[in-house]
């Protein structure tokens, strides 16, 4: 019998957050960060193969999935707000230490929140998580760094073309063995959250602020050589936005980081959720026993 999945929310400076919420309250703690286009609807299969033995919370970010879309006027959308609201979210919990589970945008909001507290980070699961230069696809990314460095219509136009459909189905098929484990679920789940009025000025906001990401990245590996956290990488190696070269550069700095590439891309656990599964009860055994 599959753990019961709870559906809840908490209000979080002000904001109404959306999450979920599986396991035993006393079981170690496993928070899962999701990225974009997406919501805490990605981690749908993985929380009950995770929560019979862990404590398992996957909340929606902040203008994403059931979370509160406040207007830009009333909310930065700034990734350190994310983290910051995330961080509120953890002490309303009372959860105080914890493993994670980054995912694209997932990855510098838990960067921020280990750079605060690193002693609460017990591991880190990463699946196409970026923390390194070399991670990044030029194809994808000369378009969003030309958009951030100086907004206008010509560059912003690529970057309203990743918030089609075509695009949002594009992130869950590219680089996956078998496109038909995949299902249009997902991508049309996405996509109707996407199109809800003022949602793309949040995205393109968001867009612009992902430098301060990368910026972050020297206090991010001086971080990882401090503690030398275990990391594992379950990293969908077909992935165009964040390649493969993105999940072994983790042994720069964590030499022991346990990384596996799978026939797959940014989406990983909508092909491979068995095999991802299996990576994370074993690594969380050896890890948090």
């Amino acid at each position: 019998m599959l753990p019961a999945v709870h559906h809840r929310t908490a209000t979080v400076n002000g904001l109404e957050v959306f999450y979920r919420e599986a396991g035993d309250p006393k079981a170690p703690a496993v928070v899962l960060l999701h990225g974009f286009p997406t919501s805490s609807h990605m981690f749908r299969n993985l929380i009950p193969a995770l929560a019979d033995r862990y404590h398992v919370i996957a909340p929606d970010h902040i203008g994403f999935g059931q979370s509160a879309m406040p207007a830009l006027r009333d909310f930065p959308y700034t990734f350190d707000a994310l983290a910051e609201v995330t961080a509120g979210l953890l002490q309303h919990l009372g959860i105080d230490r914890f493993a994670t589970y980054v995912q694209d945008y997932g990855a510098p909001i838990a960067w921020r929140l280990a750079l605060q507290a690193p002693e609460r980070i017990t591991a880190i699961i990463t699946q196409n998580g970026n923390a390194y230069e070399e991670g990044f696809v030029k194809s994808f990314w000369d378009d969003l760094f030309a958009y951030a460095a100086a907004p206008g219509p010509d560059t912003e136009a690529p970057m309203r073309a990743a918030l089609t459909a075509e695009a949002t189905r594009w992130q869950y098929v590219t680089g996956v063995a078998d496109p038909s484990l995949v299902s249009p679920d997902n991508w049309v789940h996405d996509q109707t959250l996407l199109d809800r009025p003022g949602n793309d000025e949040i995205q393109l906001k968001l867009f612009r602020d992902y430098p301060t990401n990368v910026g972050l990245y020297p206090a991010v590996h001086q971080y990882f050589r401090d503690s030398q956290v275990p990391l594992l990488a379950v990293w969908g190696a077909g992935d165009e936005i964040f390649g493969p070269d993105g999940a072994t550069a983790f042994r720069q700095d964590l030499p022991n980081a346990e990384i596996h590439l799978l026939e797959s891309g940014h989406f990983a656990l909508e092909s491979h959720l068995e095999t991802i599964a299996g990576h994370i009860r074993d690594f969380l055994a050896r890890t948090l026993a």
